[in-house]
């Protein structure tokens, strides 16, 4: 039995060290919703709607525009993102050792 008890007290000790782990910083609570985000969403599925209506009726013109709409709102996503429209980057590691 001694054995038995000695593998369940070690089993619990592992199990409180990671209990303790924390993760350096709390994730970003807007889930993604960011204007940079709808304009990007929106704009790929419009694109994507007419590139397949440029593929139901064979017309290269509506495919061609489909895809540019597309990159275009893919490109706008980014630059939103970019103007501070997005979701922000996490904190690099050196940083919040500061904050400890």
């Amino acid at each position: 039995m001694r054995g038995i008890t000695t593998a369940m007290a070690d089993n619990n000790a592992d199990t409180r060290a990671a209990a303790a782990y924390l993760p350096d910083a709390a994730p970003f609570h807007n889930e993604g919703k960011t204007l940079a985000s709808w304009v990007a969403m929106i704009g790929v599925t419009v694109g994507a709607i007419i590139a397949a209506g440029g593929f139901l009726a064979p017309t290269l013109w509506l495919i061609v525009v489909g895809a540019v709409i597309v990159v275009g709102s893919l490109i706008a996503g980014v630059v939103l993102r970019g103007l501070g429209h997005g979701q922000p980057r996490p904190a690099a590691p050196e940083t919040l050792q500061d904050r400890a």
